[in-house]
């Protein structure tokens, strides 16, 4: 393919199929079950608090294919692809600024470190869902009843606190998304619906896409 216009290190970038399509549908399936399910839990009721719960059943199911994907998936999707990526971020932090693509395979050593803290604490805001209770409107989690009424109201206070961390986590993703799109002029979402994203040719991305 012919190269395009440099990446931070200022080498030639082509463009690969990096995302595949199971990576590219989990992405979509858990943004749109975890943003609608924090808007059912900020404005619940006794109408739609069950499409709350459905909602966090789905956003678990999801994290436990992550799970099973990031030992089991190709290279980028990889937990120790991310792992090993988070080693570069001295380096990669001092040209974040540079405007121009990063030109990085997979996931940039800050988009590694933005999505292990996203699936910890959306780990959290699942476990604690599953153990917590809203005596207003009469609910619990399923697995509520087997626990104290001690321990049910700190996963509670824990469901709660663990939602702002999502909400924050959400908000600087969005950040990201906007800084990469108009500083360095690297189109992610557009990456994430065609799995097509323009890195180093220096780079081995002859890997199957993730």
């Amino acid at each position: 393919m012919a190269s395009d216009d440099g990446g931070v290190t200022g080498q030639p970038l082509v463009r690969r199929k990096i995302w595949g399509l199971p990576i590219r549908l989990f992405h979509w399936a858990l943004a749109g079950s975890v943003l609608t399910g924090l808007y059912l839990g900020e404005f619940r009721s006794f109408t739609n608090i069950n499409l709350h719960f459905y909602f966090g059943y789905a956003t678990g199911v999801l994290l436990l294919f992550r799970v099973v994907y990031g030992f089991a998936g190709p290279e980028h999707a990889r937990f120790s692809n991310l792992f090993r990526s988070l080693r570069g971020m001295g380096a990669y932090a001092g040209g974040v600024l540079r405007r121009a693509p990063s030109g990085v395979p997979g996931h940039n050593p800050l988009g590694s470190a933005s999505v292990i803290a996203m699936l910890l604490a959306l780990a959290v805001q699942v476990i604690t869902g599953l153990c917590s209770e809203d005596d207003s409107l009469f609910s619990e989690g399923p697995l509520a009843s087997y626990l104290d009424s001690g321990t049910v109201l700190k996963m509670t206070a824990w469901h709660y606190w663990s939602s702002r961390v999502v909400i924050g986590l959400v908000a600087l993703h969005l950040a990201a998304i906007a800084f990469y799109a108009l500083w360095k002029r690297e189109n992610l979402v557009v990456s994430m619906i065609t799995g097509w994203k323009r890195v180093r040719v220096d780079k081995d991305t002859s890997a199957r896409p993730d």
